[in-house]
């Protein structure tokens, strides 16, 4: 599933295609109506026709969409893409919604999986009820995240996939962060050191950047643009590396699983 890397690279391509530009209006492309979250797409366009487009941005893992009156919120789940320029057979096949705008130019939700949605609010409260806080935020802190950390018993990586407390972080930045911090995935919550809870502070925000300025990781068939994939994938350190050398002890990076994740540790730097 795209994390935050990924969601953030598709709304800063798509962003100067959307910015300052009137919906039309939405269709459903392969008639898959459950992809409407919110509303039923007579609704949906009730709500969003000739609405301008007043900015783009991303939340936890959700495209969003500004309008004069609500919020457009796509999210991608496993298999989702935004793309332009799609053939018709293609766009009645696989694609659940299209956005149509007053340039001419048509944005379709391409998605072979069908677990994409997208929702309409009138306001954020909704999705700020459910997700946490941002990594590049002010209120991302040491003590924000000792915070969280002490109130657990359970394992941490379970914790930080938890949408609630950090938005945006999925498999594959948790296992990064938590390898640059050298705690394993499988340590209670409550028990990490000071000394590692502040390493892995700083290593959450700085993993997530580096990825954004690589467009993400590719790992099957995410693309930020027309089938345009992202780079960081050669710069991992431990997911997807079974087998390979720890690039800091030299052992074999091995791989387990936690809460039913497939997860990437090395067990000499990282021991339980």
């Amino acid at each position: 599933m795209p994390e935050l890397p990924e969601v953030q690279a598709v709304v800063n391509h798509y962003k100067p295609v959307f910015l300052k530009q009137k919906i039309e209006r939405i269709s459903n492309p392969n008639s898959y109506s459950k992809v409407f979250a919110t509303h039923t797409l007579p609704k949906l366009n009730k709500n969003v026709g000739g609405q301008l487009i007043k900015d783009v941005f991303r939340r936890g893992k959700y495209i969003v969409l500004q309008t004069e009156k609500g919020y457009l919120c796509i999210h991608l789940r496993m298999t989702g893409q935004l793309q332009e320029g799609l053939d018709s057979f293609v766009a009645d096949k696989h694609c659940s919604f299209a956005i149509h705008l007053n340039t001419g130019k048509t944005i379709y939700f391409k998605d072979y999986r069908k677990f994409g949605r997208l929702y309409y609010y009138s306001t954020l409260d909704t999705l700020n009820a459910k997700l946490g806080v941002e990594p590049f935020s002010t209120e991302f802190s040491f003590v924000y995240v000792a915070g969280i950390l002490k109130k657990s018993t359970g394992m941490i990586k379970p914790l930080l996939l938890n949408q609630k407390y950090i938005a945006g972080l999925g498999n594959i930045y948790v296992d990064e962060a938590l390898w640059l911090a050298k705690i394993h995935p499988k340590k209670k919550s409550n028990s990490i050191s000071k000394t590692k809870v502040k390493v892995l502070t700083r290593s959450i925000p700085d993993i997530l950047k580096k990825a954004i300025d690589f467009n993400g990781t590719t790992i099957i068939n995410f693309s930020y643009g027309n089938e345009v994939p992202g780079d960081f994938k050669q710069f991992l350190n431990v997911f997807g590396k079974e087998g390979s050398s720890c690039p800091r002890c030299n052992r074999p990076i091995k791989k387990m699983y936690v809460a039913q994740r497939g997860t990437h540790i090395c067990p000499y730097c990282q021991r339980l």
